[in-house]
């Protein structure tokens, strides 16, 4: 018990310390734009097709579920309303966030776990380059920077998913449903959705690179860099967003 929790308190440490040298070098020159929007892209583009198929999905399969229930008390024209309230404050954000920490995050924790067991990341030293500044400043700004982006499409392919369940079961157009549902939306729903997707894509960067740019053990690590960036990342996407739904219901509050 005291070995796991010196341990837990060890690995906490070194995040703090890993946060804090990002920020001490993210604002240094020289900067990587090129690795950046490279990082961007495959973080952004790549994943698209992941988070389009998973927002339509859940967009068909949350509407589906509700539908009886509003049924049973006379409330169907509720139903636009309260998906795209339920999709845009907290559900959506949640699983695309998940879904990507299980690709992103997974991908950078193996990706630097293997620079750094095959010596690429001591060879870059050696060779004068910042591995820190381009392999993992870079990631970790790139994945701030997406996730949002993937959320909002998520979601918006998410209320389209809606809109044609309930156009085929309650004969509801397209365009009454989108009129209800931007009826419904306020700045206060989207905003803080959106503010917290930036830590989220954050957690997820800082994490993977954590795992990886520190990965030990051969080539076994690199899959247990792999494995405990995506354990890591989803345990503290979750503690993230009761933080910040607790400090949006005391401002709404």
């Amino acid at each position: 018990m005291w070995y796991k929790t010196r341990a837990f308190f060890e690995e906490a440490g070194g995040i703090v310390i890993f946060t804090g040298r990002f920020f001490s070098e993210v604002f240094k020159p020289p900067f990587e734009f090129k690795e950046l929007l490279r990082q961007c892209y495959q973080m952004g583009n790549k994943s698209l097709l992941l988070v389009g198929v998973t927002g339509f999905i859940l967009g068909l399969v949350f509407t589906l579920q509700s539908r009886p229930t509003l049924m049973e008390f006379g409330a169907e024209s509720w139903m636009p309303s309260m998906v795209s309230i339920s999709i845009v404050r907290e559900i959506g954000s949640v699983i695309i966030a998940l879904i990507c920490a299980g690709k992103i995050g997974s991908g950078i924790g193996a990706e630097l776990g293997s620079m750094r067991v095959t010596e690429q990341i001591d060879a870059m030293e050696v060779s004068g380059t910042n591995p820190f500044k381009y392999l993992v400043v870079t990631r970790i700004v790139a994945t701030t920077l997406m996730l949002p982006l993937l959320v909002l499409i998520g979601d918006a392919i998410a209320l389209f998913g809606s809109a044609i369940i309930e156009n085929l079961k309650g004969e509801v157009s397209f365009l009454l449903y989108f009129n209800q549902v931007f009826d419904a939306l306020t700045f206060a729903d989207l905003i803080p959705a959106t503010i917290k997707t930036f830590f989220f894509g954050f957690a997820i960067g800082l994490v993977g690179c954590y795992k990886g740019y520190y990965c030990s053990k051969g080539t076994m690590g690199v899959g247990e860099a792999s494995n405990s960036a995506v354990v890591y990342t989803s345990m503290l996407l979750f503690v993230i967003d009761f933080i910040a739904v607790f400090v949006a219901d005391i401002f709404n509050g």
